[in-house]
């Protein structure tokens, strides 16, 4: 949920085929790349469990499509950081210790969603893990007359989840906290990507591979929404479960 500790730190025209609404995307790569229009890049949410590699892979991603990166902390703190009445309210919350409600949560997402970096595309992490969240985050955009175009999921097996984290070797990656992050993780995300499969926008990919190899599966699930920028991986391929 928004603001748990470890987060809160821390031109051309559209083409007549692009559909309205998240329902009418199919799970093909072409209609991925026919619901992002050509003057921006595309909208998207990144799924997966602690130690899959969402950073490394939102940093690798964000540099080959030409959209921020947005975090659940990083727009906490940039919030903060702004010192206006939502930035102040925030703050009050952190400060206290208390987790930061999906209504003030809300808000500052449909902030940050109108800032112009993001009006050309973001790549969202850590936001939305409810469906709520999912529901109001659809409302968020749909207000401004836009739509995510794909929902990203890396996932990878729960041992090789648990080796990798416990190899960092950090104070609070003892296992028995690890697997009780994981149990959390499936508890809230699963029925998130449920909702997501249904409206047709999930793309699952393999994350148990070399860094490389799942950058260009993800690159090539977006299919032709990432060849437009020049940058279409050799061999690169949706795995769709």
């Amino acid at each position: 949920m928004a603001g748990e500790a470890d987060e809160s730190i821390g031109a051309a025209p559209t083409p007549p085929t692009t559909p309205t609404t998240p329902t009418q995307i199919s799970a093909g790569t072409g209609e991925v790349a026919r619901a992002a229009d050509r003057s921006r890049g595309p909208r998207l949410v990144l799924l997966g469990p602690p130690g899959a590699g969402k950073g490394t892979q939102g940093a690798l991603l964000i540099s080959r499509l030409g959209v921020p990166a947005i975090s659940t902390g990083e727009m906490l703190r940039a919030a903060v950081v702004s010192g206006s009445a939502l930035g102040r309210r925030v703050k009050g919350i952190m400060d206290s210790g208390a987790l930061v409600d999906d209504a003030t949560m809300a808000e500052v997402v449909r902030e940050r969603m109108g800032l112009p970096d993001a009006r050309r595309g973001f790549l969202l992490d850590g936001y939305p893990r409810t469906l709520a969240q999912a529901e109001t985050l659809e409302e968020i955009l749909a207000a401004a007359g836009e739509r995510l175009d794909a929902v990203l999921l890396v996932e990878v097996p729960e041992e090789e989840l648990v080796r990798r984290v416990v190899a960092r070797q950090r104070p609070d990656d003892r296992e028995a906290v690890v697997r009780e992050r994981l149990r959390v993780y499936r508890e809230k995300t699963a029925p998130l990507i449920g909702y997501y499969r249904g409206l047709g926008l999930l793309r699952e990919v393999d994350g148990d591979r070399p860094v490389g190899e799942v950058t260009a599966r993800l690159l090539g699930a977006l299919g032709g929404g990432v060849e437009r920028n020049g940058v279409t991986p050799a061999g690169a391929r949706e795995v769709s479960r």
